[in-house]
């Protein structure tokens, strides 16, 4: 059993940064594919970003390519998510995910991920 906390949301005004992290318990962090998604008020959870076991391959919504970063951390079984020159419409409900057997084909669906955290606020104000 996995255990995910997230950290590091709040409010920020537009084309702000925040940096959010995902700490991993109780499980083989390295063995899992790990992924950020979001949910706004009314709408889908969407797809936000994947990273792989290694973190060699990522992968990115196109609402976020090049503005947010994802990269992991094995040794302290962390996972982050840089966003820079944020938006309102990105205000969110940020989750972190991991799965141990998610094809990199399907690194945007949701229920091929096996564990999930409670998830943190992100807020941007115009």
């Amino acid at each position: 059993q996995v255990q995910l906390v997230e950290s590091g949301g709040g409010l920020v005004q537009d084309g702000g940064s925040l940096r959010l992290s995902c700490t991993a318990s109780g499980g083989s962090f390295n063995t899992y594919r790990m992924a950020w998604f979001r949910k706004a008020p009314g709408k889908e959870r969407e797809f936000v970003a994947s990273i792989s076991r290694t973190g060699a391959h990522t992968d990115y919504a196109d609402s976020v390519a090049g503005r947010f970063t994802i990269s992991r951390d094995n040794a302290k079984n962390t996972v982050d998510l840089q966003m820079d020159s944020l938006k309102p419409e990105d205000t969110a409900v940020y989750c972190c995910a991991a799965g141990n057997a998610v094809p990199a084909i399907a690194y945007g669906v949701p229920n091929r991920y096996d564990y999930w955290g409670q998830g943190t606020q992100v807020t941007v104000s115009s």
